[in-house]
C-alpha cells in the first residue's frame, strides 16, 4: 500500500436523500460514491453519532485538495446547516489500494 493523497468522505441524511447527496458529491468532485441503507430497530451508533433506522450513509473517496469544495456541496444539497437534516465529516485515508476510476 502506498501514502494515500484521499479522504473519505461520510454523509448521513434521512432515507431517501443518498443519491442527490451522492450526485452532488460527484459532481464536487468525488470518486467512487456508495449509499449504505440503515435498517432493523435498534439505533447503532458510529464513531459517536446515532444513526437511528430509516437513514442513508453515503461514502464517497476526494481527493485532499477537492474536500472543502465537496463538503460545501453537501452541506448545500442536504440542507444541514438546518438542525435535524443530517451530518457529513471527512476522514483522512492513510493508505489506500485499489482502483479508483476517474
Amino acid at each position: 500500500m502506498e501514502q494515500s493523497k484521499y479522504h473519505l468522505i461520510v454523509t448521513i441524511v434521512g432515507r431517501g436523500r443518498g443519491a442527490r447527496v451522492a450526485e452532488a458529491s460527484h459532481i464536487a468532485g468525488t470518486h467512487e460514491e456508495t449509499i449504505i441503507y440503515g435498517n432493523g430497530a435498534a439505533v447503532h451508533l458510529l464513531l459517536g453519532i446515532n444513526i437511528e433506522p430509516e437513514r442513508e450513509i453515503v461514502l464517497a473517496l476526494a481527493e485532499e485538495d477537492k474536500v472543502e469544495q465537496v463538503l460545501s456541496a453537501i452541506v448545500y444539497e442536504a440542507d444541514l446547516d438546518e438542525p435535524n437534516k443530517g451530518v457529513v465529516f471527512s476522514l483522512p485515508l492513510d493508505k489506500f489500494a485499489g482502483v479508483i476510476r476517474t
